[in-house]
């Protein structure tokens, strides 16, 4: 994995992560975090909320925006700063969450990359919606 500094990135820039979220990574995600919320864990409980069925925990989506900026743009080394997320569709077991960062600008005097961030599901459904500022690596 090669981090980008602020000098190679531009305003333009993407990169993505896609991963199928299954069962196990709801059941993995609750046991890490602490967060048995029924609506995730209980088809029962689910079966009887708005959504019919179980959904992934909004943050467990959230995390492949962060592989994205920690793994390819701009990469290791680099210092999440700031996130705002909007959660705009449930993720179901058996979805494609296909994360997207774009770089929107560039600031190399403060050495500050914002982001365009957003997930999307095998459909092309938005699922979350956001904006996050970095601070790349430096120079290697």
């Amino acid at each position: 994995m090669n981090s980008k500094t602020i000098e190679e990135m531009k305003v333009g820039d993407t990169a993505q992560f896609a991963k199928t979220v299954s069962e196990s990574d709801i059941y993995q995600y609750a046991g890490i975090t602490g967060d048995f919320n029924p609506a995730h864990i209980n088809e029962d409980y689910a079966s009887k909320t708005f959504f019919k069925t179980r959904i992934a925990h909004g943050m467990l989506s959230a995390g492949f925006i962060s592989n994205v900026l920690g793994n390819q743009l701009p990469g290791p080394g680099a210092v999440y700063i700031r996130q705002n997320l909007s959660f705009l569709a449930p993720v179901r077991i058996g979805d494609t969450i296909t994360a997207v960062a774009e770089v929107i600008d560039v600031n190399t005097v403060k050495n500050r990359i914002t982001l365009k961030t957003s997930c999307h599901n095998q459909e092309g459904t938005v699922v979350i919606d956001g904006e996050a500022v970095l601070s790349p690596a430096k120079k290697r």
